[in-house]
């Protein structure tokens, strides 16, 4: 009788463990494993509400760490010990720095596939979502569109000098305009162009705000920035009547230059398939369109809506090259900048 009463006692006690393993591994179906940590180059006001809702809908908690493109050096500096998932960047140059320095990830997803190829690492471990591209905004009180530079080039002729506003040399968006600009017109070519431009400059500011409002004010007939602050500057109460030209669109012009702002898989990140998840989330039409609709950039997947103001990527000539191509140029860009003596800070 007792052993019976032992043996029933010893059931109950493995079924009831036993439910406590199913219920625990219940939990665990799904749920998440450690909080994903961002690293963030972009203006946080554009990232924050798609990371609230990646949190949201999937119970992963992120932490963000905002900055400015210096958060390539943390991570370099963080190479042996790494604390970031995902780097959130304006900057192509940057992210295929990084990727040629091994610091990050083959990402094989498929859905890396809705991005055209010369805007992603060969490897995927970066990808872009958004365009930047360089254009020249005009005030249309001040200049005509027929009467604008149609090329870049032309903006080294004494005849624009004092006309057009740019800014200072170390710009991050300057920066990988320049790398761009070696791999079409070599080294030699763009320090003359450099050097033309500074001299014949009527300001140099330090961010393209500055450019667009003083250019909408009627301070300068134009000024060289990313579309998106032509896009900012329509919606302004005043000097809002501006245009933008894309210049180098000619049959045998080399194109607009596109920098991209993306993303990008850290190597050795501490939770690399939540980090992963979140590419995929963000690579989803829904999220691209959010992430450059705010901000007023173009979306890179022609398929995504553009603000209305905004040309779509496949209505204006690209610069035909691959970013991909601008890693190994973007860290020594700065010295050729120094060269030509446009000052990389005001």
């Amino acid at each position: 009788m007792i052993l019976l009463k032992s043996k029933k006692l010893i059931f109950l006690l493995l079924v009831f463990i036993f439910g406590l393993f199913i219920l625990s591994g219940c939990g665990r179906t799904g749920s998440p494993e450690g909080e994903l940590v961002v690293y963030n180059a972009r203006n946080e006001t554009f990232v924050k509400p798609l990371l609230d809702r990646f949190e949201k809908e999937t119970g992963i908690q992120v932490r963000i760490l905002s900055g400015r493109e210096e958060l390539v050096n943390q991570i370099i500096e963080e190479q042996n010990n790494v604390r970031a998932d995902v780097f959130i960047s304006n900057d192509a140059g940057a992210m295929d720095f990084l990727r040629r320095e091994g610091l990050l990830a083959v990402n094989g997803s498929a859905l890396l596939e809705s991005i055209g190829g010369q805007f992603r690492a060969p490897d995927g471990s970066w990808v872009g979502l958004s365009a930047r591209s360089r254009v020249l905004i005009y005030n249309k009180d001040l200049i005509s569109e027929e009467e604008m530079p149609q090329t870049l080039q032309e903006l080294a002729d004494p005849a624009w000098a004092g006309r057009f506003m740019i800014t200072r040399g170390g710009n991050s968006s300057m920066v990988t305009h320049v790398a761009a600009l070696r791999l079409v017109w070599g080294d030699d070519a763009t320090r003359e162009w450099l050097s033309a431009v500074k001299d014949n400059a009527g300001a140099i500011v330090g961010g393209h705000t500055d450019i667009r409002q003083a250019v909408g004010a009627g301070e300068f007939e134009f000024g060289l920035v990313n579309n998106y602050y032509y896009h900012l500057q329509l919606e302004e109460t005043t000097g809002s009547n501006v245009g933008a030209v894309y210049p180098d669109q000619g049959p045998d012009d080399m194109g607009v230059f596109v920098n991209v702002a993306g993303l990008a898989l850290i190597n050795g990140a501490p939770n690399e398939e939540n980090a992963r998840r979140f590419i995929d989330w963000m690579l989803e039409e829904e999220q691209q369109a959010e992430f450059s609709y705010y901000s007023k950039e173009t979306p890179l997947n022609s398929e995504v809506r553009t603000v209305e103001e905004a040309r779509r990527i496949d209505q204006y000539k690209v610069m035909d090259l691959d970013l991909a191509d601008l890693g190994p140029l973007w860290n020594d860009a700065r010295a050729l900048i120094e060269e030509s003596g446009l000052d990389l800070g005001i």
